[in-house]
């Protein structure tokens, strides 16, 4: 009686053997370079439409790798905000010690700081990193008109974090709150910007989607000279924008644009991530789509 050799398909337990889909990994002196480090400080939106997550989906959208340092966690969603709870300032100062620990950050955002001595946090950490990139978000003024720090906290990020700025991103209502000028004479808006330089943040990008018609003019200036960029106004009312027009800054900063080239790259992409946005929610906010 002949016997067959089982080739080791047929054998119990055995598998074919198929060539990989993928290339090999090559070794590690060969693979290109690592991409910039970007780190985030700012609250945390559990409806995923602003802050941290905001921030770190611009991040991968813009080819960065994102880092973060949450000051805040906020229950909301598109309908609102229904509970904020403020961490510990030292909690927030040993994340921030922890990325620059382990990481060559290129680039910093802040975003919601929540309180003075958060504030004074973080201006105390980052004094301890002269030279990377800023870009300060000074959420002072919610949509719906809230004030979301008092006058002691905005006193204090006058005083010790917009001195290390390199950007600075102001809506209307926030430049208004920080030069005491009227947000709403267009007139004013030149001497806006330069009282806003006078406190020491080295470059301004002026957001005008406050303002009334059709298209939006946002202004930049720095030591350089001035620029408006406009664009035309998109329907509906969004969540997310400024917190993502900072971080996509802040990402073409670490990238190694200059900071009037990055915000005229970041200001295009929020629109095309405005256009590419859903109502996802039952609140009938647009969420963009990084």
């Amino acid at each position: 009686m002949k016997h067959r050799t089982r080739t080791p398909s047929e054998t119990h337990g055995a598998f074919p053997r198929v060539p990989s889909p993928e290339p090999p990994v090559p070794d590690v002196e060969s693979r290109v370079p690592a991409v910039p480090v970007v780190l985030t400080i700012a609250g945390s939106d559990s409806g995923g439409g602003a802050g941290i997550q905001a921030d770190l989906k611009t991040f991968m959208a813009r080819g960065v790798h994102g880092t973060s340092a949450i000051t805040a966690v906020t229950a909301q969603n598109t309908r609102g905000v229904r509970s904020v709870h403020v961490l510990p300032p030292r909690e927030v100062r040993a994340q921030i010690e922890a990325v620059f620990a382990d990481f060559p950050v290129a680039a910093i955002k802040t975003g919601m700081l929540a309180d003075a001595a958060t504030i004074r946090a973080v201006a105390r950490a980052l004094r301890e990193h002269p030279g990377v990139p800023l870009v300060l978000d000074p959420v002072l003024i919610a949509t719906s008109g809230a004030r979301l720090l008092d006058a002691r906290a905005i006193a204090v990020l006058i005083d010790e974090l917009l001195p290390l700025a390199t950007v600075l991103t102001p809506n209307l209502p926030e430049a208004a709150a920080l030069t005491g000028l009227d947000a709403h004479d267009a007139r004013l808006r030149p001497r806006m910007l330069d009282a806003l330089l006078a406190l020491g943040p080295d470059a301004v990008l002026l957001k005008g989607g406050h303002a009334r018609g059709h298209a939006v003019t946002d202004l930049f200036r720095d030591a350089q000279g001035s620029l408006a960029i406009v664009h035309a106004r998109k329907p509906g009312e969004a969540h997310g924008t400024g917190c993502t027009l900072a971080a996509a800054l802040a990402a073409e900063l670490a990238k190694g644009h200059s900071p009037c080239r990055a915000a005229q790259l970041a200001v295009a992409y929020v629109q095309r991530a405005l256009t590419r946005g859903q109502i996802l929610g039952k609140g009938g906010l647009l969420l963009l789509r990084h």
